[in-house]
């Protein structure tokens, strides 16, 4: 997946994120919380990447491949200080699903949270069935950590979630065995 990147979003890429969602939106709809119908318009991704970016405790990155983007990947929910962590949050094109990409993408995003941001630890949480995303994070050397009840509000209902977690010691460890 070498032709995979990321980096960082900015509401220039409001219109390609909003062709997307709206592209993927079936696709994504067991996975995502309710929207607004403004979400999936230009303007609505405007004003989410703008909100995101000024908030200062998020980094959106868009994912990647040949010049076009075809998925997000995101910590939010940023703390500095003592916590030095963030939590994690990805989604890919459904017609680039299967090829690795959301694999590369969260080690392009680990690599980017523990090298540049100086972060310690990424929390990723993923609903109780779905076993690709959390193969995704396996992968990248995340373990699962325990299972929050009723810890997100995905197509209306509250879902319970495994949670998993990276820290940059285990990230530099499992780095060093992979090259």
């Amino acid at each position: 997946m070498s032709d995979i990147s990321i980096r960082l979003i900015s509401p220039a890429d409001a219109e390609a994120m909003a062709a997307l969602l709206r592209a993927n939106r079936e696709h994504m709809a067991p996975w995502d919380p309710l929207r607004e119908e403004s979400y999936y318009t230009p303007e609505g991704q405007w004003q989410v990447i703008s909100d995101s970016l000024r908030s200062g405790n998020a980094l959106p990155h868009a994912i990647v491949e040949g010049g076009r983007i075809i998925g997000r990947v995101n910590l939010s929910n940023v703390v500095h200080g003592a916590f030095q962590s963030a939590n994690l949050g990805y989604w890919v094109d459904a017609a680039a699903t299967g090829r690795g990409v959301a694999s590369a993408a969260v080690a392009a995003v680990a690599e980017a949270a523990f090298l540049t941001y100086g972060l310690h630890r990424l929390e990723a949480g993923t609903m109780l069935h779905n076993v690709r995303s959390q193969r995704v994070l396996e992968r990248n050397g995340f373990v699962r950590f325990g299972m929050a009840p009723r810890y997100l509000r995905i197509a209306g209902d509250w879902a319970d979630h495994y949670l998993f977690q990276l820290l940059s010691e285990n990230w530099l460890e499992t780095r060093s065995a992979t090259s």
